[in-house]
C-alpha cells in the first residue's frame, strides 16, 4: 500500500509541477538554428544521445534483457510442473508466477497496452518545446494528442523495474554479486530514455515505480493465500 500511495503521490507532484518535466528533458536538449524552411518561431535542435551508436546498442540490449530473462523464468516454470507429489517445489512455482505475472500485468497490459496506448502524452521529441509539432501534456493528462506509443508512462522503465524486483528471488550469495549490475541496468534504462529524449522524468519515474508496486501486490496477494491455506490444514 506504501508503493501504491506513493505512486499516486508523485503523480500528483509531477502533474502540480510540470516545469520538473521539462527542466530535466531541458538537460539533454541541444538547441541548433533552424532552416529557411522552417516556420516563424520553431525551435530547432535535438536530443545528441540518441544518435550515439554505443548508446543506442545499449539500449536495444536493455530492452531485450527482461524478455529473455522471462522465457528462462517460463520454462523453468514448465520444469517445475513436470514434477510431482514430493518432487514438485512449490515455493519455486510460486515465485516464478509471481516475477511472470508482474511483468504480465505490469509492463505489458497495464503499461503498453492501457497506459500507453490510450492516455496520449506526447514524447519530448514530439513536442513543441523540443523541436516537434504537438503541445506539452503534463504527465497523467488525457489531453495530449499523441495516437499511438505515447510517452506516459515508459515501458521500457517498468521492464527495468521488474528486473529490480528479481533481485528479492535469488538466493543470497548470488544476490550480492548480482546486485550491483541489475541495479545498474535497472537505473541506465530509465535514464537513457530520458537523455534520448523518447520520455520525461516522470515517465521513467511512474513507469520503474509500477512494476514494483504490481510485484509487491502479488507477492502479499501470494503470501495471504499461502497463509489461508495453512490455516485450513
Amino acid at each position: 500500500m506504501l508503493l501504491f500511495w506513493m505512486w499516486w503521490a508523485l503523480l500528483a507532484v509531477f502533474r502540480a509541477f510540470p516545469e520538473i518535466d521539462i527542466y530535466f528533458s531541458q538537460l539533454f536538449f541541444v538547441g541548433a538554428d533552424c532552416d529557411a524552411a522552417a516556420a516563424a518561431g520553431s525551435i530547432c535542435g535535438g536530443f545528441p544521445y540518441r544518435d550515439v551508436a554505443a548508446f543506442d546498442l545499449l539500449r536495444t540490449l536493455f530492452f531485450r534483457l527482461p524478455y529473455v530473462v522471462a522465457i528462462v523464468m517460463l520454462w523453468k516454470l514448465v520444469e517445475c510442473y513436470q514434477q510431482h507429489g514430493a518432487t514438485f517445489n512449490t515455493e519455486r512455482a510460486q515465485k516464478l508466477k509471481v516475477a511472470l505475472g508482474t511483468l504480465l500485468i505490469g509492463p505489458v497490459l497495464l503499461v503498453n497496452v492501457i497506459l500507453k496506448e490510450h492516455w496520449g502524452r506526447p514524447r519530448p521529441i514530439q513536442t513543441d518545446i523540443f523541436g516537434g509539432a504537438l503541445h506539452f501534456a503534463e504527465a497523467g493528462s488525457l489531453a495530449g494528442k499523441c495516437v499511438s506509443n505515447c510517452s506516459f508512462i515508459s515501458g521500457e522503465a517498468a521492464s527495468a523495474g521488474w528486473l529490480f524486483c528479481l533481485l528479492l528471488f535469488v538466493p543470497k550469495p548470488l544476490r550480492y554479486t548480482l546486485a550491483a549490475p541489475v541495479a545498474a541496468i535497472s537505473i541506465l534504462t530509465p535514464a537513457m530514455r530520458l537523455s534520448f529524449g523518447a520520455h520525461y522524468l516522470s515517465d521513467v519515474v511512474l513507469g520503474w515505480l509500477s512494476s514494483l508496486v504490481v510485484f509487491a501486490a502479488l507477492m502479499a496477494l501470494t503470501e495471504s493465500q499461502q497463509h489461508q491455506k495453512n490455516s485450513e490444514i
